[in-house]
């Protein structure tokens, strides 16, 4: 129980990642705000009491606001945000991609990171201490090709993030960042546009040198320790979660 009667918001959290990693918290002891576009899908009635859903677009200012305020008001408190929200790139030449595509994967995988760190940094100030983790990818240190506005918006998100961390170290605010490697989830298949078992298998679990695709529950278990006392003295970090695919 590390992060007993710690409130963490995370976003993105109907997906696979974000729902293990929201069922992982509360496991942890956490009283957690899980946000997401999409219907509640992972409530159990053990433990209610500690979570709460709200759904937003994190692309929409005002929404934001009023998901911080959501967390404060139900928990009293905000001690961690983790920003898993995101989207994938099908492969695309650089000259094939629409401006609109272009705007759309800054808006979810950059600006929504902004928009959820401004809002909750005052909090975080007026308390004294907070951690903020945010889900990059792998792909920022490893680039492949057809993924250049994905690893663009993801390549933004490592260095605000190693920005926030030096600027926030005074307020006691500890921020890190996450790159995932090639992970078995819904995404995984959208970088293609293909969504199978045997792509999962072919063209990504051969390119990890452990052998394995990275499962939620890895990146989960990254960010309960980033968000523990275990990591009080780590902030500005970049962990690949990876099983060696960055190398």
């Amino acid at each position: 129980m590390r992060l007993r009667e710690k409130t963490v918001i995370v976003t993105g959290a109907a997906g696979g990642m974000g729902s293990t990693t929201v069922r992982k918290l509360l496991e942890e002891g956490a009283n957690v705000l899980a946000t997401d576009l999409h219907a509640n899908v992972y409530i159990d009635e053990n433990i209610e009491g500690s979570l709460h859903h709200v759904e937003a677009d994190l692309t929409d200012e005002k929404q934001v606001k009023e998901v911080i305020s959501a967390a404060s008001e139900r928990f009293g408190r905000i001690d961690c945000l983790v920003n898993v929200a995101g989207m994938a790139q099908p492969a695309t030449p650089l000259e094939d991609i629409p401006t609109s595509f272009w705007e759309k994967i800054m808006a979810v995988n950059t600006t929504s990171v902004f928009y959820m760190c401004r809002e909750v940094t005052p909090f975080m100030k007026k308390q004294g201490s907070g951690v903020i983790v945010n889900v990059a990818s792998i792909a920022t240190e490893r680039a492949r090709p057809g993924l250049s506005a994905y690893i663009a918006s993801k390549g933004a998100v490592v260095s605000f993030t190693k920005a926030l961390a030096i600027e926030l170290a005074d307020e006691g605010i500890r921020v890190n960042a996450i790159n995932p490697g090639p992970s078995d989830t819904g995404m995984l298949g959208e970088f293609t546009g293909v969504n199978t078992d045997a792509l999962k298998r072919e063209a990504f679990k051969k390119s990890v040198p452990l052998g394995e695709l990275i499962e939620p529950i890895d990146i989960a278990n990254g960010v309960v320790f980033l968000c523990s006392e275990e990591s009080r003295m780590t902030t500005g970090a970049v962990f690949n979660i990876d099983g060696g695919r960055g190398l």
